[in-house]
């Protein structure tokens, strides 16, 4: 008989905040161990939470970008429970009015996930284990997050791995996150069901708890059909259960039974009023909200003649695109610009995160300064390339790295002289190009270029080399 996998994700997203969801302390990753708390953070009496203004409004932002509607009115609330790595034995968290509700995100194959809810709440601390003890680093106790909730709506690993892959770059681009899954800051519970292919009804959930890698997770998935697929076929019945994933193995292992929302003994948070969000707050806030990436990559392709792949890379990354953006708006050869920045630009950096503050010396002026010259032919692409090199570690323009000389440029006249020449003087390439031999035009080139001492357009005399062999 053939299954058919079910999921649906649970997205943990610290915020990007200064401070902690209630208190002042401090939300920088790693440091010494219980360094950053405070008698409101680690639950001690008489202390009372004060709600962090800025990550409501992250929250919401984040809403707006995955198409959500807005609770105008919500509340926090109390998820009771006793865990080591949770110091009041209770979460301040949300529950039956989520800030942000009823949103979706399209796969690249066009199918919606739908997004059920997206509430507030605050992070728990870290357990960490060691042979003989497990310790416990309050650090991370009352950061900021928001769970993005998704309805069951995964049908395959890849589905999956495409979201994730979607909503860590939105999340980046708007500036709600860095969603640096390897620090912790973007978290998924995946729970995961199968069923006949014949059957509408779905199986026993289990849910995997707090997977901090793409591979991991399309692993753990995987994983978790194929164990679940083999206890139907034996006719033996899953376990609701929370799950850990085993790296070591790729396997699956029992944490716990699987809790309900009764387990929680939810209840209004009494230190804290609700939360009201007004029309002019909330229009302030989707002012706030950049242009999409996937708007913008349609844009890029329509309006300047991008290739999709050249597209994708400029907004993969939000201050590269708006550094484009401004090249684009002082040149008409936005397409010129574009080589030069990812070919160029994008070899300074070695990681994300570099590539993510994308911080040059090179103006977006400066940039354009550069386009114009080699659009107008005044100097090659060759010269362009290691004038480009000098300005990005000097900052200085493009004139102070050009001479008169270089700058003379090279007419159109010119090069159709010596790629007159160039045909008179290789009659076997001539010969080898009409015969069908592509390479043989290459040859032409090369005499161009040594003619002109490289001033040439390499681009422009293949162009010109074919209309004269075709003309003749």
């Amino acid at each position: 008989m053939k299954y058919l996998m079910t999921a649906g994700l649970e997205t943990h997203v610290e915020l990007s905040t200064k401070s902690k969801m209630f208190c002042s302390c401090k939300t920088e990753f790693a440091g010494e161990p219980n360094s950053r708390c405070c008698p409101v953070c680690l639950g001690l009496p008489g202390s009372l939470p004060v709600i962090n203004k800025q990550a409501v409004e992250l929250a919401i932002l984040a809403g707006l970008a995955l198409n959500c509607k807005i609770n105008t009115l919500s509340y926090m609330d109390r998820k009771n429970y006793s865990y080591p790595d949770l110091p009041k034995a209770y979460q301040i968290s949300q529950y039956d009015v989520p800030l942000c509700y009823d949103g979706f995100i399209k796969l690249s194959s066009g199918k919606v996930i739908r997004i059920s809810r997206i509430h507030i709440e605050e992070d728990a601390g870290k357990l960490v284990h060691n042979k003989n003890e497990t310790l416990i680093d309050y650090n991370r106790c009352g950061v900021p997050l928001i769970e993005i909730v998704t309805e069951p709506d995964f049908s395959s690993s890849d589905e999956v791995r495409e979201y994730v892959q979607m909503l860590q770059h939105l999340l980046r681009y708007i500036g709600v996150s860095d969603c640096r899954m390897q620090e912790g800051s973007m978290r998924c519970d995946v729970n995961v069901s199968v069923r006949p292919a014949d059957s509408d009804k779905l199986g026993t959930r289990t849910e995997i708890k707090n997977m901090n890698s793409v591979a991991n997770m399309v692993k753990a998935l995987e994983y978790e059909y194929k164990r679940q697929t083999e206890l139907l076929e034996k006719g033996e019945s899953i376990t609701q259960e929370t799950l850990r994933f085993v790296e070591s193995d790729g396997s699956t292992s029992p944490m716990r039974s699987k809790e309900d929302a009764r387990d929680y003994r939810f209840f209004r948070e009494p230190d804290l009023l609700p939360l009201h969000i007004g029309e002019a707050e909330l229009k302030r806030i989707k002012e706030n909200l950049p242009e999409m990436p996937s708007i913008k990559l349609e844009r890029y392709v329509k309006e300047f003649g991008l290739s999709k792949t050249d597209a994708q890379h400029l907004i993969k990354y939000r201050r590269v695109s708006e550094f484009f953006d401004e090249v684009a708006k002082l040149t008409s050869d936005a397409k010129t610009a574009s080589k030069l920045i990812i070919g160029q630009m994008f070899s300074l950096f070695s990681t994300e995160a570099q590539k993510e503050e994308f911080s040059v010396k090179v103006t977006p002026f400066q940039l354009s300064e550069l386009v114009a010259l080699l659009s107008s032919g005044k100097v090659n692409s060759s010269l362009a390339k290691t004038t480009l090199d000098k300005m990005l570690l000097s900052g200085k323009d493009v004139t102070d790295f050009l001479s008169a000389e270089d700058l003379k440029g090279f007419t159109k006249a010119e090069l159709e002289n010596l790629c007159a020449k160039a045909i008179e003087q290789s009659p076997s390439a001539v010969a080898d190009f009409k015969g069908g031999k592509e390479k043989a035009l290459m040859a032409l080139v090369g005499f161009v270029m040594r003619e002109s001492r490289g001033k040439a357009n390499a681009e422009t005399a293949k162009e010109c080399l074919e209309k004269l062999l075709t003309d003749n």
